[in-house]
Protein backbone atom coordinates (compact mmCIF):
# COMPACT_ATOMS: atom_id res chain seq x y z
CA UNK A 1 0.00 0.00 0.00
CA UNK A 2 1.02 3.44 -1.21
CA UNK A 3 -0.60 6.73 -0.01
CA UNK A 4 -0.05 10.02 -1.10
CA UNK A 5 -0.76 13.98 0.54
CA UNK A 6 -0.63 17.02 -2.21
CA UNK A 7 -0.37 20.04 -0.57
CA UNK A 8 0.44 23.57 -1.59
CA UNK A 9 -2.13 24.41 -3.97
CA UNK A 10 -3.71 27.98 -3.28
CA UNK A 11 -5.06 30.82 -5.67
CA UNK A 12 -2.29 33.13 -7.29
CA UNK A 13 -2.31 35.95 -9.91
CA UNK A 14 -0.93 35.08 -13.27
CA UNK A 15 2.69 34.97 -13.46
CA UNK A 16 3.34 33.95 -10.03
CA UNK A 17 4.61 31.04 -8.44
CA UNK A 18 3.63 28.36 -6.38
CA UNK A 19 5.32 25.03 -5.19
CA UNK A 20 3.39 21.82 -4.95
CA UNK A 21 4.17 18.97 -2.50
CA UNK A 22 3.74 15.05 -2.89
CA UNK A 23 4.44 13.13 0.73
CA UNK A 24 4.92 9.32 0.13
CA UNK A 25 4.68 6.63 2.87
CA UNK A 26 3.77 3.47 2.67
CA UNK A 27 5.31 0.83 0.71
CA UNK A 28 7.79 3.60 -0.76
CA UNK A 29 10.35 0.86 -2.10
CA UNK A 30 7.68 -0.58 -4.94
CA UNK A 31 7.47 2.97 -6.70
CA UNK A 32 9.83 4.07 -9.15
CA UNK A 33 8.00 7.37 -11.04
CA UNK A 34 6.18 9.55 -8.93
CA UNK A 35 4.05 11.64 -11.48
CA UNK A 36 1.82 14.77 -11.23
CA UNK A 37 -1.46 15.14 -12.77
CA UNK A 38 -4.23 17.66 -13.40
CA UNK A 39 -8.02 18.04 -13.95
CA UNK A 40 -9.39 21.24 -15.14
CA UNK A 41 -12.97 21.95 -15.02
CA UNK A 42 -14.80 19.81 -17.27
CA UNK A 43 -11.33 18.56 -19.04
CA UNK A 44 -9.76 15.38 -18.95
CA UNK A 45 -6.94 14.45 -17.05
CA UNK A 46 -3.08 14.87 -18.30
CA UNK A 47 -0.06 14.12 -16.85
CA UNK A 48 2.13 17.06 -16.37
CA UNK A 49 5.45 15.90 -15.28
CA UNK A 50 7.15 12.86 -13.93
CA UNK A 51 10.15 12.09 -11.83
CA UNK A 52 11.98 8.48 -12.09
CA UNK A 53 14.23 7.38 -8.87
CA UNK A 54 17.11 8.08 -10.90
CA UNK A 55 15.51 11.54 -11.11
CA UNK A 56 14.66 11.39 -14.62
CA UNK A 57 11.79 13.72 -15.57
CA UNK A 58 10.05 14.32 -18.02
CA UNK A 59 7.18 17.41 -18.49
CA UNK A 60 3.98 18.23 -21.27
CA UNK A 61 4.86 20.38 -23.22
CA UNK A 62 3.18 23.40 -22.12
CA UNK A 63 4.76 23.48 -19.05
CA UNK A 64 8.11 23.22 -20.23
CA UNK A 65 10.25 25.84 -19.10
CA UNK A 66 7.88 27.01 -16.28
CA UNK A 67 7.53 24.01 -14.09
CA UNK A 68 10.01 22.08 -12.22
CA UNK A 69 9.78 18.25 -10.58
CA UNK A 70 12.00 17.43 -7.76
CA UNK A 71 12.60 14.94 -5.20
CA UNK A 72 13.53 14.73 -1.43
CA UNK A 73 14.29 10.76 -0.86
CA UNK A 74 15.07 11.97 2.30
CA UNK A 75 11.50 13.06 3.39
CA UNK A 76 9.81 10.87 0.66
CA UNK A 77 8.62 13.74 -1.15
CA UNK A 78 7.96 15.17 -4.62
CA UNK A 79 7.82 18.28 -5.62
CA UNK A 80 6.34 20.82 -8.75
CA UNK A 81 7.73 24.05 -8.46
CA UNK A 82 5.52 26.12 -10.92
CA UNK A 83 6.79 29.40 -12.22
CA UNK A 84 4.91 31.71 -14.61
CA UNK A 85 1.87 30.32 -13.94
CA UNK A 86 -0.90 31.40 -16.26
CA UNK A 87 -5.26 30.61 -16.20
CA UNK A 88 -5.03 28.16 -17.75
CA UNK A 89 -2.91 25.90 -15.62
CA UNK A 90 -5.80 26.55 -13.12
CA UNK A 91 -6.97 22.65 -12.36
CA UNK A 92 -6.85 20.40 -9.79
CA UNK A 93 -3.24 18.59 -9.02
CA UNK A 94 -2.72 14.96 -8.47
CA UNK A 95 0.10 13.03 -7.43
CA UNK A 96 0.16 9.57 -9.00
CA UNK A 97 2.13 6.31 -8.18
CA UNK A 98 2.58 2.99 -9.68
CA UNK A 99 3.99 0.05 -7.89
CA UNK A 100 6.23 -1.62 -10.39
CA UNK A 101 5.12 -5.40 -9.73
CA UNK A 102 1.40 -5.10 -9.04
CA UNK A 103 0.85 -1.90 -11.90
CA UNK A 104 -1.74 -0.62 -8.93
CA UNK A 105 -1.88 3.00 -9.39
CA UNK A 106 -2.26 5.11 -6.68
CA UNK A 107 -3.86 8.32 -6.68
CA UNK A 108 -3.49 11.78 -3.75
CA UNK A 109 -7.18 13.38 -2.89
CA UNK A 110 -5.75 16.83 -5.31
CA UNK A 111 -4.98 20.31 -4.13
CA UNK A 112 -6.46 22.87 -6.18
CA UNK A 113 -4.44 25.24 -7.90
CA UNK A 114 -6.85 28.60 -9.23
CA UNK A 115 -4.55 31.51 -11.23
CA UNK A 116 -6.64 34.36 -11.87
CA UNK A 117 -5.83 36.87 -14.64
Amino acid sequence: QVQLVESGGGLVQAGGSLRLSCVVSGSTSSINIITWYRQAPGKQRELVAGISNGASTNYVDSVKGRFTISRDNAKNTVYLQMNSLKPEDTAVYYCNAVEVLSGINYWGKGTLVTVSS
